[in-house]
């Protein structure tokens, strides 16, 4: 299946200033500043991108970082990682596997059973309710 692939003038067109700087630019959006870090309904998180599913909301927990933050996505398939050495620090980004949007970073301080916190940006979610 071939990847979502949009030019950069399409990308901008299509997001909000704040969406295109975090999914497409690698930003992050202050803590404690986006619409889902505190957000406790039932459903899916999908990428504010192309709608690919990401997480699922019974994966969701408060991690007291100020981002939403999940032990596990949705499906493994839906997100890739790969090392960010950026701002003098090594972490391991994660992006939609369907269109590299940048959703955040995983570290492995997360809760049971997987004790991984995907900690990403509300700005490259959409929720969908259940």
């Amino acid at each position: 299946m071939a990847k979502t692939q949009k030019t950069d003038a399409e990308w901008k067109n299509q997001l909000s200033g704040e969406q295109y700087y975090v999914a497409r630019q690698k930003g992050t959006e202050p803590a404690f500043s986006g619409k889902y870090w505190d957000h406790h309904e039932d459903g899916v998180y999908r990428c504010a991108c192309c709608g690919a599913e990401l997480f699922d909301s019974k994966t969701k927990f408060e991690s007291g970082s100020g981002w939403p933050s999940f032990y596990a996505p949705a499906d493994q398939a839906s997100v890739r990682t790969e090392e960010d050495t950026t701002h003098g620090m090594r972490r391991v980004e994660v992006l939609c596997a369907e269109c590299d949007a940048h959703l955040g970073h995983v570290f492995p301080d997360g809760p049971r059973p997987t004790g991984q916190r995907f900690c990403m940006n509300s700005a490259s979610l959409d929720f969908t309710k259940r």
